[in-house]
């Protein structure tokens, strides 16, 4: 099963963006992002995979546009903030998504809690190629990384870890990563309620 079809069946069945998103790791992300978008100056925040909305409920983004696989949910979230003026939303399809002319950018890019949900290597490929694309200035990857020795072993079907930070490198060598935050409550086999992404904060290194 692709990707897509997963996340579009879990939330045509009544299912959310998961755990990530809610309580603790929400705050925790929450509180990173807001600082990071006031201390910087960001005007325009785009992200990738909104998913239900209750982490960008947290978000303090001053305009924003909010990309996803899954129709339903993206209608839910559509209508969740239909009276927010500074938010933005369109359907996603990583296969038939086209910007050369450069239209589709930003400040600041979001991917959180996404890249270990995508299975296939080509979507994953368009996924990063599609984040630094449009990221003008940073893009912040919120996410597992392969060569972390804990991400070793048998995962859920609808998950894969891959090897992030020495891909970003190898492919886009005009972006350095400035900063890394581990997360306050990383999972673990005997702490499965934990997280198992990290944030890697990545900045343009010869500006626009």
């Amino acid at each position: 099963m692709r990707s897509s079809e997963y996340w579009e069946k879990r939330y045509a069945r009544g299912g959310n963006s998961g755990a990530g998103s809610r309580g603790t790791h929400a705050d925790f992300k929450a509180s990173v992002l807001n600082k990071f978008v006031a201390d910087q100056g960001i005007d325009s925040v785009i992200e990738f995979g909104c998913g239900d909305g209750e982490q960008l409920a947290l978000a303090e983004y001053p305009r924003y546009l909010g990309f996803d696989v899954s129709p339903t949910m993206l209608s839910q979230t559509m209508a969740r903030f239909a009276e927010d003026n500074t938010k933005s939303f369109a359907l996603y399809d990583p296969e038939r998504f086209s910007d050369r002319a450069g239209i589709v950018t930003a400040d600041l890019v979001l991917s959180l809690d996404v890249i270990f949900h995508l299975t296939e290597d080509d979507v994953y490929d368009l996924h990063l190629e599609h984040v630094f694309g449009a990221a003008r200035r940073h893009a912040v990857l919120y996410t597992s990384d392969a060569d972390d020795p804990r991400m070793t072993g048998e995962f859920a079907p609808h998950m894969r870890h891959h090897p992030v930070l020495r891909d970003v490198a190898k492919r886009y060598p005009e972006w350095r990563l400035r900063e890394r935050i581990d997360n306050p409550h990383p999972w673990s086999r005997e702490d499965l309620d934990g997280s198992i992404s990290d944030f890697f904060i990545y900045e343009r290194v010869n500006g626009e």
